[in-house]
């Protein structure tokens, strides 16, 4: 083919009106900001809102592809939740550094815990989910997802005081519901039993009571499981029903030593 007939073929295939990925950049840029403006001393936090609200209005004037939902209005709700989630962050980076003997200072938590950066991207995220405003959320948490290793669906629901521990390839699903003071360790996944279409509207997710502790690589699966308060789930532990609170789950591996054989 030449050229012209190869550019005719590129336009003709490109099909997807909305797909701008000028959203997925100006989306990080506002997710920065954002946490800058919560937690960063040295940020104007005035300066900062008035910085954020024009780069709102720049992901709205990109994602906002249904003109029959107000999103200029999504601004208004969202700047005044802010408080309230950098007071639930402050809880979670405080049980991190209560939890963690390895922590030395509360700042190397908001600056260098990977699991505290998901949950305060999550939570951030979170706020948006659920409001009409395509994609933006979602992208922000798989903005988090690349650079931790941890992805968290926005439309998770996790309660006060949430520790992830390390936080290398935890999984955490759309519908699930996380109560308060839980621990989770790298490797976990709360994830759905069944993948189909049409179980979108369904709770797919596990539901994990208040103060239980999930160990590394535990895979916790159902819309129905429920782990039971102050439950301890040991790691490579493989759950698809519920656990009775006050519980120790843990798995026994088979370990089979081979002996060595001597040859003469």
């Amino acid at each position: 083919m030449h050229k012209k007939e190869i550019v005719e073929q590129i336009i003709k295939h490109k099909k997807q009106p909305n797909l701008r990925f000028q959203l997925k950049e100006r989306t990080e840029v506002f997710t920065n900001l954002l946490f800058y403006t919560l937690f960063d001393i040295d940020t104007e936090v005035e300066d900062n809102l008035n910085t954020l609200e024009i780069e709102f209005d720049t992901l709205v004037d990109l994602a906002c592809w249904d003109t029959k939902k107000p999103c200029k209005k999504l601004w208004e709700n969202y700047v005044q939740k802010l408080p309230g989630i950098l007071k639930k962050l402050n809880l979670d980076a405080e049980a991190t550094v209560n939890c963690d003997p390895a922590s030395l200072s509360i700042e190397e938590v908001y600056m260098a815990y990977p699991g505290f950066y998901a949950i305060a991207i999550y939570r951030l995220a979170h706020e948006l989910y659920g409001e009409g405003f395509p994609l933006v959320p979602r992208l922000m948490t798989e903005y988090a997802h690349r650079q931790t290793g941890v992805d968290i669906n926005p439309g998770a629901q996790i309660g006060d005081s949430f520790h992830i521990d390390h936080g290398t390839g935890v999984v955490i699903g759309e519908t699930a519901i996380i109560k308060n003071h839980v621990k989770i360790y790298q490797g976990v996944t709360l994830g759905g039993l069944f993948v189909a279409k049409n179980l979108k509207k369904t709770k797919r997710h596990p539901t994990i009571e208040n103060n239980v502790t999930i160990y590394a690589n535990a895979t916790i699966l159902g819309g129905e499981t429920v782990i039971g308060e102050n439950t301890v789930i040991g790691g490579n532990s493989w759950l698809t029903k519920s656990v009775a609170a006050n519980s120790t789950v843990f798995h026994s591996p088979e370990i089979k030593i081979k002996p060595i054989s001597h040859v003469s």
